[in-house]
């Protein structure tokens, strides 16, 4: 007898609320690190149905994400786009606008990214990139403009060298991203970062995380 490991919790919560998927929408919450300008982090998520979905960062600016945890601003400027399960480009959004997205306290700018789009039954690839690292074309398979350029930001002349956002502040590699309303994200995926599910299926995790099971 034991308990079940955090990551397997994980999995078998976001599996009860993929059963559930088509009576509402889960949440999940992404954190992470880059280690270079022109990284990209990929996220994959599925719909069991025609729902409006939510993506957005939370780390330039900071705030309380859906997973109940307090970012902190500081974090790159980034970039989020959105692609079908074609590869082909849906929405690509560098900067929400201000009461969209919070206004970072140090700079005064509203740099986190923000989509909120219908979509129908499928699945689908976000990408997340820093800003000015935008999509090269239509599709995903056109690649990211600055990809092979690790220190692309250093023209913005902060003393970093690296991470640098337009108004030459310093920034941290650190992102935050919320994937709202959704049916499921495969497991594995993305890989690194952490992830929290919430749905209202809450209790369940809940549950699921007291109960012992046989090993």
């Amino acid at each position: 007898m034991g308990r079940l490991p955090g990551r397997r919790s994980i999995l078998l919560v976001a599996a009860l609320a993929l059963c559930a998927g088509q009576a509402f929408g889960a949440s999940f919450s992404f954190t992470g690190a880059f280690s270079t300008d022109d990284q990209l982090q990929s996220f994959t998520f599925t719909l069991s149905g025609t729902n409006t979905v939510t993506l957005r960062t939370w780390s330039y600016a900071g705030g309380t994400n859906q997973g109940s945890m307090v970012i902190p601003r500081g974090g790159f400027d980034p970039w989020l786009s959105l692609y079908n399960s074609m590869g082909n480009l849906l929405q690509s959004v560098d900067n929400g606008t201000c009461g969209q997205v919070a206004t970072d306290s140090v700079t005064g700018a509203c740099f986190d990214s923000f989509i909120s789009q219908s979509l129908g039954m499928g699945t689908y690839t976000l990408i997340l990139s820093q800003s000015d690292n935008g999509p090269a074309g239509t599709t995903l398979a056109d690649g990211f403009i600055d990809t092979g350029n690790p220190t692309f930001t250093s023209s913005f002349a902060c003393s970093n060298g690296q991470f640098c956002d337009s108004t030459a502040d310093n920034r941290t590699n650190q992102w935050a991203v919320d994937i709202d309303n959704v049916t499921s994200i495969p497991s594995g995926v993305p890989e690194p970062g952490t992830v929290v599910l919430l749905a209202s299926g809450l209790a369940a995790m809940v549950v699921l995380r007291r109960r012992k099971v046989r090993i």
